[in-house]
């Protein structure tokens, strides 16, 4: 499956029976979906089939949508004639005319009657104005294809930023496996030589007890935990990577167990050079975090 960053924009056009329709979409980082709807007055009733086409086709992110309409290039607005209405008025001036007198109805007079002329809106059909929803929302779906294949082309981008991020994270903990102050001798030399400096400041210390508390230090202060487990938080990274889909959270979570290894590692270290690698293994989870912010 394809990732997606959780920022893009897209917008769709098209047209329906003299209609111009155009949605506009934006996205940006989010804990969950939320959406935000701007509708022209009237055309409330779409609000509903918005949003759930929305939230089908996402996980996460805050969206806007905006629609505008208009009346479409060349087309004219013609308006129309109530031809039933229209007859009985002129009925109704006819018998005015033969009972009354009255000068007869002429038809720019009926014509400027209330009713007798309206919008095309006005006399819209259940079936026209289902059609006319239904383009909207069509235009709506191409507008939310364009939104996924813009988050999709930054997703691609972020994986790639993510994967470079773990192959440093992979080369900064083998160097701190490989270090020469983890050597067996090395750290037998260094407690031999504390132990030493300890026993010459004090002469009454006992001996055995005082050896026997320095190797409890040395294990103590043994990353080889901290350095499998950031192994295995590598590999798993790379496997969330490989399936895709809206791994956003898991990875955000994953970045908070590197950031625990990588300061337990800084703290039990007792070299400086193993420290040097801790801080900089620090830098680069802040790193990958950063980045994963941005994944749905």
């Amino acid at each position: 499956m394809n990732l997606q960053s959780m920022t893009g924009f897209s917008r769709a056009t098209g047209e329906r029976d003299g209609l111009a329709i155009a949605w506009e979409l934006k996205s940006v980082n989010g804990k969950t979906v939320e959406i935000r709807l701007r509708l022209p007055p009237g055309w409330e009733r779409l609000e509903a089939a918005a949003r759930q086409a929305l939230q089908r086709r996402f996980a996460r992110g805050n969206f806007q949508a905006t629609l505008t309409l208009g009346r479409a290039a060349g087309s004219i607005a013609q308006p129309v004639i109530n031809e039933t209405f229209l007859k009985d008025l002129a009925g109704l001036a006819k018998r005015l005319e033969e009972q009354y007198g009255l000068a007869p109805a002429r038809a720019d007079g009926l014509l400027a009657l209330r009713g007798v002329l309206e919008p095309p809106e006005a006399l819209e059909t259940e079936e026209s104005r289902a059609a006319v929803d239904g383009a909207i929302l069509t235009v709506l779906g191409a507008a939310i294809a364009e939104l996924e294949i813009a988050r999709q082309s930054e997703g691609d981008a972020l994986r790639v930023l993510l994967l470079g991020h773990l192959d440093a994270i992979e080369a900064l903990v083998e160097r701190a496996e490989a270090d020469p102050s983890r050597e067996p001798a090395t750290i037998r030399a260094r407690i031999a030589e504390q132990v030493a400096l300890l026993m010459d400041a004090a002469a009454g210390l006992d001996e055995t007890r005082l050896h026997m508390e320095a190797a409890f230090l040395a294990a103590k202060a043994d990353i080889r935990e901290e350095i499998d487990r950031l192994k295995t938080h590598v590999a798993s990274g790379r496997a969330l990577l490989a399936a895709g889909g809206p791994i956003g959270r898991k990875l955000d979570f994953l970045a908070q167990e590197f950031n625990r290894e990588s300061n337990t590692l800084c703290s039990k270290s007792n070299a400086a050079s193993v420290t040097a690698i801790g801080l900089e293994l620090k830098a680069v989870v802040d790193q990958f975090r950063e980045q994963v912010q941005n994944l749905e």
